[in-house]
């Protein structure tokens, strides 16, 4: 090694809500730490935006969330057809775009001492002599801990051998909204539950585009091309402008799929942490960047060894994620065979207030799916 090479104490790669998440977490420990990402920021990013009460609690203090729109009531329709709608009297949730988000967070890493280069594409990942080698398209970088962020089609996450179990089609389309869809759609969002099993629509209300997205299993992208389609036609839109669109996939991992190997940790759409059920992802890369980067911080200042600091991070994501994104699974699964009952339950009071402080974050699904008459519930919906 030359004398004059920089070895990191940790090395973030991706910087979006899991990696600045890890990075700001890693210097807040003390690690001398470098934060890189291929693209340049502000950069777009396809997602509905929605921030839950979870992801909301988990920023770091002072953050200045950029938001678009605070959300205090919600509409329902099943297959396009059964609308509802719902008022909470406050806000249930949160919308921002991505963009201004992630370059938030970022911000945030910066300020508590990391180092960002933007515009560097990883090429390669290689581990000896307690260091990791990161080969890049500028050079090679060296640290004593790696964290992968790079999203759901994570170089970082191949090498880890990250395992998936489901994958969606994720297709968007940012519409700039007349007076009267702008009027019809401020402080609300429109979820509709959709015609294949697990699907649904969205309609999330920004400052000056209305997104419209749908989700379905991967492998019919026709179909879920006709659903965003149809969806945007029954919602009375298909006549506004489109600004942008855009498609993702989103994968969840297996229960067991490791989330690091040797010096080297995986986070967020990385390690395929999402929920199952609604796929929501941004709660789940702000918490588990942040533990990534506090076990990455322990292995890269010598604190603890690689296999300890991997332990703890594992048990820390089984302690938490891992029980809520099991409760997804079960729920999901529940949802695919009778979607039309998930939608008269929410057409009841508690159906709505249940719905309500899961996304303000005064209860998650796991401990709702807990409850013994839900539990029963789902249960029964699984077996008929």
């Amino acid at each position: 090694m030359d004398a004059q090479t920089q070895v990191y104490d940790v090395l973030v790669v991706g910087a979006g809500p899991a990696g600045s998440s890890a990075a700001r977490a890693a210097a807040a420990a003390g690690a001398h730490t470098l934060l890189v990402d291929r693209a340049d920021f502000p950069r777009y990013k396809t997602c509905g935006g929605g921030l839950i009460g979870p992801t909301l609690r988990s920023l770091p203090a002072g953050v200045d969330v950029p938001v678009q729109q605070e959300i205090h009531r919600a509409s329902f329709s099943l297959r396009g057809h059964a609308l509802f709608e719902r008022d909470a009297g406050g806000r249930i949730l949160s919308l921002v775009n991505r963009a201004d988000f992630d370059a938030a967070l970022l911000d945030a890493a910066r300020e508590a001492g990391v180092e960002v280069r933007t515009a560097v594409t990883v090429t390669e990942i290689a581990e000896a002599d307690d260091l990791v080698r990161v080969s890049t398209g500028d050079g090679e970088l060296l640290a004593r801990a790696v964290v992968g962020a790079d999203g759901s089609a994570s170089r970082i996450g191949r090498y880890v051998g990250v395992r998936l179990r489901q994958t969606d089609l994720g297709l968007e389309v940012e519409l700039a909204p007349d007076e009267r869809a702008a009027r019809a759609f401020t402080g609300r969002i429109h979820i509709d539950w959709g015609p294949t099993p697990g699907s649904y629509g969205w309609v999330f209300p920004k400052r000056d585009v209305l997104t419209v997205g749908v989700i379905q299993a991967k492998g019919e992208p026709a179909a879920t091309k006709q659903y965003l389609v149809d969806f945007t036609q029954q919602q009375g839109l298909s006549h506004l402008p489109q600004v942008r669109s855009s498609g993702h996939l989103t994968r969840c991992r297996e229960p067991d799929s490791p989330l690091g190997r040797g010096r080297v940790l995986v986070a967020g759409d990385a390690a395929g942490l999402l929920e199952p059920w609604t796929r929501e992802g941004i709660s789940y890369a702000v918490r588990s960047g942040a533990l990534a980067g506090a076990a990455a911080a322990a292995m890269g200042s010598g604190g603890v060894g690689a296999g300890r600091a991997l332990a703890s991070y594992e048990s820390g994501i089984a302690g938490e994620l891992g029980v809520e994104m099991a409760a997804g699974e079960h729920t999901l699964r529940a949802f695919e065979r009778h979607p039309r009952g998930f939608h008269a339950m929410l057409r009841t009071p508690l159906g709505w207030r249940v719905f309500t402080r899961i996304t303000r974050g005064e209860t998650t699904l796991a401990r709702v799916v807990r409850h013994r008459s839900v539990a029963v519930g789902l249960a029964a919906m699984n077996r008929w």
